[in-house]
């Protein structure tokens, strides 16, 4: 069943009955999840990774859901960043697919995954918005559903440290769930957000 087909038979009932907005999404097929594996940091580096959304991508980002996991050997912190510029380094893209396999053609993410290991220094510009600390062992997660709403040329990202022991290494991993909403052009000639 192609997306089209999908979106005559399912919109009209999802917009008048009590659905979950992650259900209502992934049916559309914009719903998408990834994850950033084998980020190290320690002995005084840091690790980084984010849901960039490409100046040109035509779509406003609404962050669904994060989590760090993984992270066996150091407490660690973690720091949520909107719009900021990572420290420099390799930076790497990690592959992420839609939550809906039944439409085709699947449809493919326009916000890339990008992620970095062992970096010096600490992201510039943009808004630091929160902090978390945990133990080794412990998974942080949390559900945003939907309201951080990065629009192109935007990004967020979580950057992992180790401070309280900062000569350990050590590694996690951070995944991301998000959908993808289709901007237009209004009357202005502006980019604006589709609405509903």
């Amino acid at each position: 069943m192609n997306r089209e087909t999908f979106e005559k038979i399912y919109e009209p009932l999802l917009q008048n009955v009590s659905t979950p907005i992650e259900l209502y999404e992934s049916i559309l097929g914009k719903y998408f999840i990834g994850y950033a594996d084998n980020l190290t940091f320690g002995q005084n580096t840091s690790a980084w990774a984010r849901l960039h959304n490409p100046i040109n991508s035509g779509v406003i980002l609404h962050v669904n859901v994060w989590t760090v996991t993984g992270v066996s050997r150091s407490p660690f912190r973690a720091q949520f960043w909107f719009n900021a510029t990572p420290p420099a380094s390799d930076v790497k893209y990690s592959d992420t697919t839609p939550t809906n396999l039944a439409v085709t053609p699947l449809p493919k993410a326009r916000v890339q995954l990008e992620y970095a290991s062992n970096v010096t220094g600490n992201p510039t510009g943009g808004i630091k918005a929160f902090v978390r600390r945990a133990l080794p062992e412990t998974t942080l997660v949390d559900n945003e559903n939907g309201k951080i709403i990065i629009a192109p040329g935007g990004n967020f990202m979580v950057f992992l440290s180790t401070p309280e022991t900062p000569e350990n290494e050590t590694s996690g991993r951070v995944a991301f769930g998000w959908w993808e909403e289709k901007m237009y052009r209004g009357k202005c000639g502006c980019r604006q957000q589709k609405t509903r």
